[in-house]
This record gives C-alpha cells, sequence and structure tokens, in this order.
C-alpha cells in the first residue's frame, strides 16, 4: 500500500467498514422517511410529540453530510487541494454538531414557552373502523415502534465510527440516540396528558432537550477544534489520540535519533503528522534513513496518512520531546 502523503484508499478491513457505514446510512435514511410521515400523521396538539417531529426531520443532515463526505474524501489531492480532501468529513461533523445543537435549542424554547403560558395540549379520538380510539394511544404505538431502529444503529454506527475515527459518523450515532430518546419522552408526555398532568407533556419535551443540546455543543466543540488544529483526539473526543505516543516512542528508537517530538492534527479520518528529529551526535544523516524513517510511521497505523519528517537540533516546545511540553499521546 502507497505511503505517499494524501493518499485516499483504505486498508481492506476499514474499506468494508465504510462500505457497511454507507449502506447504515441509507438504511437510515430510508426509516427515517417512515417515521417523519408515520409521526406527522399522529402528532396532533401535543408538545412531545410536534418536538419529536421536528427533530426526526433534522435527524436527516448527519446522513446525509456523512454520504456527501464519504464522496469527497476519496478524491485525490490535487494542485488546489494538496492535502486531499480529508478535511471533508470535518465539516460534515461540524454540519451534523449544528443540527443537533439547533434541534436541542429549538426544543427548548419550544417547551419552555409551553410551560410558561401553562398550555393545556387537547389530544382528541379519531374513528377506525368504525370504532373511536384516543389519539394519545396511536402517538404512543407510533413512538415505541420508532424507538427500535435507532436503538440498532446507532450501536452500530458507534463500533463503524471507531474501526473508522469518523467523528461525523459518532455524532450521527448521537443523533440517533436523540431520536430515541425523543420517541420515550413523547410517549411520556403523551400519557401523563391522558392522566391530567398537562405540564408532562413539555417537560419530556424539555428535558429530551436538556439532553439533545449537550450533545450538540460537545460535538460541536470538537469539530471547531479539530478544523482549527488541535491536538489529535479519539473518535469519541474523550482524549488525545494514543498514535501520537506511539509515532514519538517509534522515532526515539531508531539508533540514529536522539529525541523526537510530534505535532499531531486531525483532518478527518486520517491524521496529518509533522515529526521533529534530533540526530544523534555522530549520526550519518542521509536521505534514504529519513525515507525509512517516514515509511516506518506510515506502517504504524493506516490514519497515519500524511507524515512529515523535519531534522532540527532542538525540538519545539509544543512537540513533547524530552525538552519540550507534552500536548497529546503519551508520553514514555
Amino acid at each position: 500500500m502507497s505511503t505517499w502523503q494524501g493518499r485516499t484508499e483504505l486498508p481492506e478491513r476499514q474499506s468494508a467498514a465504510l462500505g457497511r457505514a454507507v449502506r447504515l446510512e441509507w438504511i437510515t435514511l430510508g426509516f427515517l422517511v417512515v417515521t417523519v410521515t408515520a409521526v406527522f400523521l399522529v402528532m396532533g396538539n401535543s408538545q412531545a410529540m410536534r418536538a419529536a417531529w421536528v427533530e426526526d426531520l433534522l435527524s436527516f443532515i448527519p446522513p446525509l453530510a456523512f454520504l456527501l463526505a464519504v464522496r469527497l474524501v476519496a478524491r485525490p489531492p490535487s494542485s488546489n487541494y494538496p492535502y486531499g480532501y480529508h478535511r471533508s468529513i470535518g465539516v460534515a461533523h461540524l454540519v451534523a454538531a449544528v443540527a443537533l445543537t439547533a434541534m436541542g435549542s429549538f426544543l427548548i424554547y419550544e417547551s419552555a414557552t409551553s410551560l410558561f403560558k401553562r398550555e393545556h395540549p387537547p389530544i382528541g379520538t379519531v374513528e377506525i373502523f368504525g370504532t373511536s380510539i384516543w389519539l394519545g394511544w396511536l402517538m404512543m404505538v407510533v413512538m415505541a415502534v420508532t424507538t427500535i431502529p435507532p436503538v440498532i444503529v446507532g450501536r452500530i454506527k458507534i463500533r463503524l465510527a471507531r474501526e473508522l475515527h469518523n467523528k461525523v459518523l459518532y455524532a450521527d450515532a448521537d443523533m440517533n440516540k436523540a431520536d430515541w430518546m425523543t420517541a420515550i419522552g413523547s410517549i411520556v408526555g403523551v400519557a401523563g396528558i391522558g392522566l391530567g398532568f398537562w405540564w408532562a407533556d413539555a417537560a419530556a419535551a424539555l428535558f429530551i432537550a436538556l439532553s439533545i443540546l449537550r450533545d450538540g455543543l460537545r460535538n460541536m466543540r470538537g469539530a471547531i477544534t479539530d478544523l482549527m488544529d488541535t491536538a489529535a483526539t479519539t473518535f469519541d473526543e474523550e482524549g488525545p489520540h494514543p498514535l501520537a505516543g506511539e509515532v514519538r516512542r517509534y522515532l526515539r528508537s531508531l539508533p540514529w535519533v536522539d529525541d523526537a517530538g510530534i505535532r499531531m492534527r486531525d483532518q478527518g479520518q486520517v491524521f496529518h503528522v509533522e515529526a521533529f528529529v534530533v540526530p544523534a551526535s555522530g549520526a550519518d544523516l542521509s536521505l534514504d534513513l529519513l525515507a525509512e524513517a517516514r515509511s516506518g510511521c506510515a506502517g504504524l497505523d493506516w490514519k497515519l496518512r500524511d507524515t512529515v519528517l523535519i531534522p532540527v537540533s532542538a525540538l519545539p516546545d509544543e512537540t513533547g520531546g524530552h525538552s519540550g511540553v507534552q500536548q497529546s499521546g503519551r508520553e514514555e
């Protein structure tokens, strides 16, 4: 497999995972069409049901952003885009995060307004095959059914996001979690109305909205910092990515290297690495040694797509050398 900068091909395992992710996103779009239609037909005047419908509409954004980003990232580098199109994953991650944040903010406003106005949403009856049925029963049945697909696909997406280091796929899994949480909250709200608690509907929507907004803000922070070239993190933004430490340790293990430090930034599914090495005293530094070291770095992990090796007399402080300040990865 080529180790040249900006390469776009994936190893066999990750390529298969990407294919599964693409199919899963198309499946997601399919059940979202059904869900949006079904919720619209039964939502009536329920605040929680209306919030669920809006949430389902916004749920189209992450899978569409992912599918578009996947097509863009496969393009080879060009003179105008010498680093390739890997950043399209980061842009899609930001779009998905904005969708989550906008949805949470909208639902908070809607539900808080309803509580403040003390709105009592009426839920009528419908006639089916000559029998009058309380519309709330239909609402709860529809929402109960719609909780199943997001739970299943969301779990699968998290596994694939970890395999592919794809943060937009992880954000979409967050959106799927928001989907089933909204559905459960809607059931609670509608049931509360049926029991005479007028505030249950809006209160359930408010609780859901706060959770969604939290996920949106967390993903937005991660997407923005990645685009600003912060130190690379894991796919779930839980901490520095361990590959930074692995590259540093590999370089320090070379006999001609006295010290090494790196800067690693996230370009989407892959990393751009600037590796600074201090040659050992008396080392016969050559282009062959640098090329071998660079190939060794690329061979550590498929995500190390773009590695630049720079001989220096002293390490920059931010690269995590023995005399510097560690910013990412695990130190020896």
